[in-house]
């Protein structure tokens, strides 16, 4: 990368922090990506269905688990759909506009509203609701008859699955700023792993006690908006060792047995992460595509073709690596060497969130609420 390329990168960088903080990038340009070049099938894929739900503004996780996709609009609307057909299984409102989701076990479904309240759904109707101290934009993890929520803050909160009622809370040292996107919390075995500021930590599930802190990346910069390094949500899971990125600083992996670092490296993303067991995959803030050695931390390969595209986190499927860009388009790259494999297109409103699979479905959803399903041939 040449010194002006390092300049802007940087720039984008802080930018897009801005953006996250505060809603609008101000009135720096990002150079013109160049024009994508024709991409001959390598993998068939056809689009099976589409579905609709409400524009979506906001951090959105897509659920997949068991044949079913969970999926919501900014305006509140959640919404199940079966992965094969599209077809509507559940539809509910909570009736306010939301800032995280959406979480589920399959039965209980949770999602986080711009009143800081988490509303926890059940066959489309609502269970209960309770109000958070702070800000939420992480989906809440519902697991072991528990929801449990990640604050802006970093606080990690307890709640009973049915009841709603509260389990227990921590409560972590303040950060000047907050990033305006999805963390890190995931169950590995009996231990809840959360992402606070650039570590990452190992949680007692019943009693919010830290087991272990692994630092995945230390704060520098000359000022707040540069020092942010929270972990951001999309995660690379291979047993209990878990990848994750620092926003806008590095890409490591811990053994979340013990909680120690695996290996650490520069990166310049804002956008989470995934895995297959050989290579780490990663989208940076540049638009450059990037997959690191699981084993080592080091480079295996990097892609230019879509610099300056604002590019998603990415899913590894099949020979694989998927992610979209805010044209919306649907890019899937080789996981051996970065090839690009197929192009596939939906509206022009943008990816709003990481494509997910779901049972051999891939689906993607776009700003404007448009949600496809995708299908090999």
């Amino acid at each position: 990368m040449t010194a002006r390329q390092n300049r802007w990168t940087r720039l984008v960088g802080a930018l897009l922090a801005a953006a996250a903080l505060a809603g609008c990038a101000g009135g720096t340009a990002r150079p013109k990506p160049a024009e994508l070049k024709p991409v001959v099938p390598v993998v068939a894929v056809r689009q099976a269905w589409t579905a609709r739900v409400p524009a979506v503004n906001f951090p959105l996780q897509v659920h997949a688990a068991g044949g079913q996709v969970l999926v919501a609009g900014s305006d509140g609307t959640v919404m199940a759909l079966d992965a094969a057909s599209g077809r509507e299984l559940s539809r509910a409102s909570v009736g306010a506009e939301l800032s995280g989701g959406v979480g589920s076990d399959g039965r209980v479904t949770a999602v986080v509203t711009r009143a800081n309240q988490v509303v926890a759904l059940e066959g489309g109707r609502e269970l209960w609701r309770y109000r958070l101290p702070t800000q939420s934009y992480t989906a809440p993890l519902v697991a072991g008859g528990r929801v449990f929520v990640l604050g802006a803050d970093r606080s990690l909160t307890a709640l009973d699955g049915q009841s709603g009622a509260l389990l227990w809370n921590t409560q972590r040292p303040a950060e000047p700023l907050v990033l305006r996107q999805a963390g890190v919390l995931l169950p590995v075995g009996n231990t809840l792993v959360a992402g606070v500021a650039g570590r990452m930590i190992g949680v007692d599930p019943d009693t919010g006690d830290v087991r272990w802190e692994a630092p995945v990346a230390s704060a520098r910069g000359t000022n707040d908006v540069e020092r942010l390094v929270d972990l951001v949500g999309g995660v690379s899971r291979q047993g209990g060792v878990v990848c994750a990125r620092a926003f806008q600083t590095a890409v490591g992996c811990v053994d979340t047995a013990g909680g120690s670092v695996r290996w650490s490296r520069p990166a310049n993303g804002g956008t989470g992460v995934s895995g297959d067991g050989e290579r780490v995959y990663g989208t940076e803030s540049d638009g450059r595509v990037l997959a690191w050695r699981a084993d080592t931390g080091d480079r295996a390969w990097a892609v230019d073709a879509l610099q300056w595209r604002v590019l998603t986190g990415t899913l590894v499927l099949g020979r694989s690596v998927v992610f979209g860009d805010s044209t919306g388009l649907v890019h899937l790259l080789s996981r051996e060497d970065g090839s690009p494999m197929n192009r596939l297109t939906t509206d022009s409103s943008g990816i709003a969130a990481t494509p997910v699979a779901a049972g051999n479905t891939l689906v993607v959803v776009t700003k404007s609420g448009g949600v496809y399903g995708f299908v090999p041939e």
